[in-house]
């Protein structure tokens, strides 16, 4: 579904779409951030389309150097007042960023995409392919997507979601530079913007680049 707005001023729909949430963040990260990262070695980490950024500020906690990016500055601020709440706003930072122009220079330990669609045309493919090339030796991708649509989507209801396989292929990146951590779909219990509750399918795409060349 493409909304009017949305992909002619992004930072003005955006501001808007923030405007209206009325109920503070619940300060819970992406189980599918906690999943994946749990247990390893913290370093620099990038979180792209954060909006209020719960895992930026998780991963923080966990001893990570955050940078979180979005395009609307309401997310930045709301962001910025979160991490000094909860005492790690020198363990954070927040960059405002059209994903389809520029992401943040650099190489990260650790790079997520969490759900970063848009009702607005958006090059997904050419932002995630970006995200790869963000990823340092020994790094993690981490790329969450819908993988169904839960009933307070704004998505058409006959929308067809690609599998985490067909996304990985879309991006083709070079194989010989990246291990498979996990490639797949996984389900979870979902919540609604009015209290609503669902199970959803999410998809999920999680690669450590290698730290050398291809293997013999």
């Amino acid at each position: 579904m493409t909304i009017p707005g949305a992909h002619e001023n992004p930072i003005a729909f955006w501001e808007g779409h923030y405007a209206r949430m009325t109920n503070p963040s619940g300060g819970r990260p992406s189980a599918i951030l906690v999943r994946f990262t749990e247990g390893r070695t913290p370093g620099r980490a990038l979180d792209l389309g954060y909006a209020r950024d719960d895992d930026a500020i998780w991963l923080a906690k966990q001893g990570w150097t955050s940078t979180g990016v979005d395009v609307a500055g309401s997310a930045l601020d709301a962001a910025r007042r979160a991490a000094e709440n909860a005492g790690v706003a020198g363990k954070t930072r927040f960059e405002q960023h059209d994903l389809g122009v520029s992401i943040p220079d650099g190489k990260f330990d650790l790079v997520t995409a969490m759900f970063l669609h848009s009702p607005g045309r958006f090059e997904r493919v050419s932002v995630l392919q970006r995200a790869a090339n963000a990823v340092a030796a020994g790094g993690l991708l981490l790329i969450g997507a819908h993988g169904s649509r839960a009933p307070w989507s704004w998505a058409d209801s006959d929308t067809i979601y690609p599998t985490a396989d067909d996304e990985l292929t879309d991006l083709d990146l070079n194989p010989s530079e990246w291990d498979r951590v996990f490639v797949g779909s996984l389900g979870r219990t979902a919540k609604g913007p009015d209290g609503q509750v669902a199970v959803v399918i999410d998809t999920v795409i999680a690669l450590e680049r290698r730290m050398s060349g291809p293997r013999i």
